[in-house]
């Protein structure tokens, strides 16, 4: 059951949004859970700093296009001087996709989609209430990718993850809470002949395209939002889109992903344990598994699955993950060869995709220690 970390008592939230319908519906649909209490609601900016020194919520929610002042300009206020969990409430616009990236890397742990087309309130307040635990769970002095955490893209004496140009590997990554920024930062060190990399990123529609051309345009690799039948290659990432489950599928000797709806895989949809699934049956041994930060367990099986298939796999340590329960799901199965900081994880990927590749370390006390990496 989450509860807030600091006494075990309900989750205390604040709805910051202009519209008074938004603020009944989800202040309604988030009290009717017993682990989240709505303390208060605010229509502006200015209104939700006094709330927040007076009320002291656990976690925000926050929209986006507010009067008086924008919920981005807040967001970076807030988080300059009074740092917390904050939940990006956005429409489904092109715009209001770029700009709530925009808030991921302002510093919001999550963000989502308003109601609209076949996205009902009744999907919203599942998806809201999801990511409002994970918010709360998450420490927040690891709550982003510190600068300084960050390795050289170039220059300097760091040895360039080069790569033969031919592979027929394939990468396969999940991550949620989290996941938007520990992507970046793993995608800029990926060298261009890298090998073709399927991600599931948890995220509303839309987000997924707004999040992969801006992808697109700091990495050498070429990053777009999948469509089916895409063909799988060398130096292509392809990111489900969002509301859409992605899987690995091969004809003859061609890889190429195939786009479907269904229903949601571990409350989530897209699901890493549906792409896992795909790449332990079609690519087995030919595949690297990566499960990233992320509340739940979407994945922990899938990744088992593709270690048993011969595939090498790697789940990120928990002092880097922003929020470590899908890591921890999976190691707790025994899915994760190698259990590593983030930093580490883009030249183990590139350093098993060569044909000296790193062994398949069991996840036993004496590996990690042996390696020097955290145990759950």
């Amino acid at each position: 059951m989450a509860k807030s970390p600091q006494n075990n008592r309900p989750i205390k939230v604040l709805v910051v949004d202009d519209s008074a319908i938004v603020r009944k519906i989800l202040a309604g649909q988030l009290d009717e859970h017993p682990e989240i209490e709505v303390v208060g609601t605010a229509p502006d900016p200015y209104i939700a700093r006094r709330k927040i020194l007076a009320l002291h919520p656990d976690v925000i929610t926050l929209d986006i296009e507010m009067p008086r002042m924008d919920g981005l300009t807040f967001l970076h206020k807030l988080m300059k001087y009074y740092p917390m969990p904050v939940v990006v409430v956005s429409s489904l616009t092109e715009k209001g996709g770029q700009i709530a990236l925009e808030a991921l890397d302002a510093g919001a742990i999550e963000v989502m989609s308003k109601p609209g087309g076949p996205y009902s309130v009744q999907d919203m307040a599942q998806d809201i209430i999801l990511k409002i635990q994970a918010a709360a769970q998450v420490s927040f002095n690891k709550g982003r990718i510190r600068q300084e955490q960050a390795r050289p893209l170039g220059g300097g004496s760091e040895r360039p993850l080069s790569l033969a140009k031919t592979t027929d590997k394939v990468f396969a990554i999940g991550a949620s809470t989290g996941g938007v920024q520990a992507l970046t930062q793993l995608l800029r060190r990926f060298p261009a002949a890298t090998p073709a990399t399927l991600i599931v990123q948890h995220m509303p529609v839309q987000f997924t395209t707004s999040f992969a051309k801006r992808l697109n345009e700091i990495c050498e690799v070429e990053v777009r939002e999948a469509q089916d039948g895409d063909s799988v290659i060398t130096g292509r990432v392809l990111i489900a889109p969002g509301g859409k489950h992605m899987q690995l599928c091969r004809s003859g000797a061609r890889y190429y992903v195939e786009i479907t709806d269904g229903p949601r895989v571990f409350h989530q949809k897209p699901s890493v344990e549906v792409l896992f699934n795909s790449v332990a049956k079609y690519a087995g041994r030919n595949a690297v598994g990566v499960i990233l930060t992320g509340m739940g367990a979407d994945g922990a099986q899938g990744l088992w699955e593709m270690r048993q298939s011969g595939a090498q796999t790697i789940a990120q340590d928990e002092k880097s993950s922003v929020v470590f329960g899908m890591p921890k799901e999976a190691i707790a199965l025994g899915a994760a060869g190698r259990v590593l900081p983030l930093d580490r994880i883009a030249p183990a990927m590139i350093a098993m995709a060569r044909s000296d590749g790193l062994p398949d370390f069991n996840c036993s006390q004496k590996n990690m220690k042996a390696f020097e990496m955290p145990m759950v």
